[in-house]
C-alpha cells in the first residue's frame, strides 16, 4: 500500500496543522472542477462539504476551473459547471464569472505564472527537463517489466538511464533546448524519505519515497499538470483547506514535496480526503454506467455530449428540489452525531464540522435520495413548486393556468416523490383520462342500477351548486334514495373521473374541473361498460 496510517512522527514541516480544527488565518476553500463533460453526484458533494465549511467559518468559497489538459476540453462544459451550481444555491465567492483579487481564475489563462515556479524548482535541483520519446519510454517499460514490478515508473530506478538532464551532459541539455526539442519537465523524488501530513479525516498518513514516481510537472505543450497547477493555485490564493476525493491520496506525496520545494510550508493547506461514493451494493465508486444500469442519475443535471448529442439525464430534470438534492448529499458520508435527516441550509451551516465525515466510502440509495425529495416537496408551498412543475405538465403538451396548478399541487404532492409525478398525478385535473380501468369499475357488485344512478345523478348536477362539499351532499342524498351503499359507488365514481384507483378526495376533483366536465366523464364512462 502506498501510504500508511502512523501515529507519531510526522515531517515537522507540516507542523503548523491543528488536525482539531483552524489555523489562524482566512478560511478559503476551492473546487477545482475540469470541463470535460457532466458533473457528478460525487462533485457536487465536494461542493456541498466546501461550501458548509466556509460559510461555517465566515470564509470564502472558491470556483477554479482546471482547463490544463486542453485535449479533454470539452465545448460548454464550463457553463454547464455553473449552471450546476447555480441550480444547487452553492454559488461561488470567487470565479472566472464574479471575479475576485486572486485571478484569473482559470488555468488555462495562467501559463505564464506556472513557467516561473517550474524553472524556480529546475534552478533549486527539485524538477529536471526530460526529453524522453514515447517511443523510449515504451521501451523502458518493456525493458524493466519484472513479475514483482509489471509496470516499471520514470523514478529513481529508471531516471539515470533515460535521457533527460539528470543523465546528460549539460552540453547536450543545452543544444536540445536550443533546437526547441519537446520535453517534459518532472519532479525529481527524492530517494530513502518518509513524507508525512495529517489528514483532517484520517489522521496522520506517511509515504515512501521509493514507491513514488517523478510526475510530469510541465508538459510538452507549455501546459502545467494537475499537480503543478494546484499548489502554485492554492499557494497563489491562499487556500487555506483542501477537500478533494480520496482518490487523490496517491498524489499527495507530490504535492506535499511541492510545498516543501517552494519553501511555502507555513502556508500549505490543511487536507482533507473525502470518502467514495459507492454503488448501491457498495462494490466500488458510483459511475455514469451504474446510473444507467440502476437507472437513476448521476448527473446533476442533464448532460448533452457536444459530439454525439447523446443525452444523459440529471437530478434536476428527473424532478428533485435542489434543497433536498443538498441535503442528501451532505448527509453522504457525514452525520452531525443525531438523528436527523432533514436540515435546512442554515442549519447545515451551523452545524457541519469535517471531522463528522466518515472515512469509510457511503452506499448511494437512490430509494433513499427519492425519501428526501417527497420531504422538500410535502414542506414545499404550491407557489413554490407550480414554476418547477409547469413545464412537466409543457412536456404532454399541457400549459394550465399557474393559480389552477397550485390548486392541483397542493391537492396531490402528499402523493409525489418526484416533480415528474405531478403529472401523473394531476393530469386528469386538466386532461379526460385517454384510458379508464372498466374492469375495475364492473368489479362483483356493479349491475343495472348503479348504471341507472349515475345516469341520474350525472342529469341532476345542473341543480346542483359546484363546490366539494355540495356535491358530495348531493350524492350522498342520491345514494340513499337509490337505497344504494355510498361507500360502494365512491370507487367507480373515481375511476369515471381520473382512469384508475388513485387521486385525492373525489369530490375535490369533482369541484376543480366543474359540473360540466364531471357529468361528461361519468356518461363517457358509462358508454364503455
Amino acid at each position: 500500500m502506498l501510504f500508511q496510517i502512523l501515529c507519531l512522527n510526522f515531517d515537522s514541516f507540516n507542523s503548523h496543522t491543528n488536525f482539531a480544527g483552524m489555523t489562524e488565518k482566512e478560511v478559503r476553500v476551492r473546487f477545482a472542477p475540469s470541463p470535460t463533460g457532466g458533473l457528478h453526484l460525487g462533485g457536487i458533494r465536494t461542493v456541498v462539504f466546501n461550501y458548509l465549511f466556509a460559510k461555517h467559518h465566515g470564509g470564502k468559497f472558491i470556483l477554479r476551473i482546471e482547463d490544463t489538459d486542453q485535449t479533454r476540453f470539452v465545448p460548454g462544459a464550463e457553463d454547464y459547471i455553473f449552471e450546476c451550481l447555480a441550480w444547487c444555491g452553492l454559488e461561488p465567492d470567487e470565479s472566472v464569472i464574479k471575479g475576485g483579487p486572486y485571478g484569473p481564475y482559470k488555468q488555462s489563462e495562467r501559463k505564464a505564472i506556472y513557467h516561473k515556479f517550474v524553472q524556480q524548482l529546475i534552478d533549486a535541483g527539485h524538477a529536471y527537463y526530460a526529453f524522453d520519446t514515447t517511443a523510449e519510454l515504451e521501451k523502458m517499460r518493456e525493458e524493466f517489466k519484472t513479475p514483482a514490478c509489471p509496470v516499471p515508473q520514470y523514478d529513481k530506478q529508471t531516471r539515470m538511464k533515460m535521457r533527460n538532464s539528470l543523465s546528460l551532459d549539460e552540453a547536450t541539455v543545452k543544444a536540445l533546448l536550443d533546437n526547441k526539442t519537446p520535453y517534459v519537465v518532472r519532479i525529481k523524488v527524492p530517494e530513502n524519505q518518509t513524507v508525512s501530513f495529517v489528514d483532517m479525516i484520517r489522521g496522520p498518513i506517511s509515504y515512501d519515497t521509493n514507491l513514488v514516481d517523478d510526475k510530469v510537472l510541465l508538459k510538452s505543450d507549455g501546459m502545467p499538470t494537475y499537480h503543478l497547477a494546484v499548489i502554485v493555485d492554492d499557494y497563489l490564493m491562499k487556500i487555506s483547506h483542501a477537500f478533494r476525493g480520496e482518490e487523490w491520496l496517491p498524489s499527495a506525496p507530490i504535492h506535499i514535496l511541492l510545498w516543501k520545494y517552494f519553501g511555502w510550508e507555513a502556508d500549505m493547506p490543511q487536507y482533507a480526503h473525502l470518502p467514495l461514493i459507492l454503488k448501491p451494493d457498495g462494490n466500488g465508486k458510483l459511475s455514469k454506467r451504474d446510473g444507467d444500469r440502476l437507472g437513476f442519475p448521476v448527473y446533476a443535471m442533464d448532460w448533452k455530449d457536444p459530439q454525439t448529442g447523446e443525452i444523459t439525464q440529471g437530478f434536476r430534470e428527473k424532478g428533485f428540489l435542489p434543497e433536498a438534492f443538498v441535503n442528501l448529499l451532505a448527509v453522504l458520508g457525514w452525520n452531525d452525531g443525531t438523528e436527523q435527516e432533514i436540515f435546512s441550509m442554515e442549519e447545515l451551516i451551523a452545524k457541519f464540522s469535517i471531522e463528522r465525515v466518515h472515512k469509510g466510502g457511503a452506499k448511494f440509495d437512490y430509494e433513499k435520495a427519492k425519501w428526501y425529495n417527497h420531504q422538500y416537496i410535502i414542506k414545499a408551498t404550491p407557489d413554490y413548486l407550480a414554476p418547477l412543475v409547469l413545464p412537466y405538465f409543457d412536456r404532454v403538451g399541457l400549459q394550465p393556468d399557474l393559480e389552477k396548478l397550485e390548486q392541483v399541487i397542493s391537492l396531490v404532492k402528499e402523493r409525489c416523490v418526484l416533480l415528474e409525478d405531478f403529472v401523473s398525478q394531476g393530469l386528469f385535473f386538466f386532461k379526460a383520462p385517454a384510458l379508464i380501468d372498466t374492469e375495475s369499475i364492473k368489479g362483483k357488485k356493479w349491475d343495472e342500477a348503479k348504471v341507472t344512478f349515475f345516469q341520474s345523478w350525472a342529469e341532476s348536477l345542473g341543480k346542483v351548486q359546484g363546490d366539494a362539499v355540495s356535491l358530495e351532499q348531493s350524492f350522498t342524498d342520491a345514494a340513499t334514495a337509490a337505497e344504494l351503499k355510498k361507500g360502494e359507488l365512491m370507487l367507480p365514481l373515481r375511476i369515471m373521473l381520473v382512469g384508475g384507483k388513485f387521486g385525492p378526495g373525489v369530490f375535490d376533483i369533482a369541484a376543480f374541473i366543474g359540473k360540466e366536465a364531471l357529468q361528461a366523464r361519468i356518461l363517457n364512462a358509462l358508454s364503455m361498460l
